[in-house]
């Protein structure tokens, strides 16, 4: 009967300890990518260096920061068993703001700005996999705006590494080419009005079209979120909220719930 009282203890130590080195926030790390030296916020639990982990890769907005991502997006502390990379862009001419790039933000397509991002995220990946023992079946990568941009550039040039994406008020412009299902999450404000909803309905469409999916409905009781199952095993789920471009605050805990549900063959 004492062992019931102790292993209860060793949970709630367990779970503490882990909430509370999540709640310490990442430390920085660096990489030279190119001869330029990039950096991220990385959190790893302890479990990370002995058991298989999984990895979200989070995107800032354009004129945002690692730091402001950690605190908007707060995965390492919603999902605090896996390794959360929030990843730093360079400055980079905006295509809907900041003309002369004097912000940072992310490449848009496959080529725009020497590929620097698609490299530093392959450096980062590289090295983590060397540093954790990382679940090449569950990487998963999330952005918002310009970051939800980028995340959709990852889906249509490294789609082979992701168990799933979730961007959130972004748009597939023209120049990235999507041509491999994969299980998606679109968070979407319906009064957007930098990133007009109407151009992320159409990218939502033709990832739907892609995917080979049939009618949606609703999905796991949140409000706004539809999901529209799929042939190809690659469902979409859309969360469309009435806000405009802001990141919505309820946008982290679905989008965690959504990646726990997807790993890769």
């Amino acid at each position: 009967m004492k062992a019931i009282p102790r292993l209860c203890l060793f949970i709630f130590y367990l779970v503490s300890t882990l909430t509370a080195r999540a709640a310490e926030g990442p430390p920085r790390r660096e990489w030279k990518v190119d001869g330029v030296v990039r950096e991220a916020l990385v959190y790893a639990p302890p479990s990370a260096g002995t058991e298989s982990t999984p990895i979200v890769f989070a995107f800032h907005g354009h004129g945002g920061s690692m730091n402001n991502a950690a605190r908007m997006f707060n995965f390492h502390t919603r999902w605090p068993e896996a390794i959360v990379v929030y990843m730093q862009g360079l400055n980079t001419p905006g295509r809907l703001t900041d003309p002369k790039g004097e912000k940072p933000g992310w490449q848009r397509t496959v080529g725009d700005q020497g590929d620097r991002d698609l490299k530093f995220f392959d450096a980062v990946l590289a090295s983590l996999k060397q540093d954790y023992h990382v679940d090449a079946k569950r990487i998963y990568a999330t952005g918002h705006s310009n970051g939800g941009g980028f995340t959709y550039l990852l889906l249509a040039a490294r789609a082979d590494r992701f168990a799933a994406f979730a961007p959130s008020a972004a748009a597939a412009g023209q120049g990235i080419k999507l041509t491999q299902a994969k299980p998606i999450l679109h968070v979407a404000g319906e009064n957007d009005p930098l990133v007009k909803f109407e151009w992320q309905q159409q990218t939502m469409e033709a990832v739907r079209k892609l995917n080979q999916c049939g009618e949606g409905k609703p999905w796991a009781d949140e409000k706004g979120c539809t999901i529209y199952e799929s042939k190809s095993n690659a469902p979409v789920v859309t969360f469309i909220h009435p806000g405009t471009h802001a990141y919505p605050a309820g946008a982290p805990a679905i989008i965690v719930k959504f990646f726990k549900e997807h790993a890769q063959p």
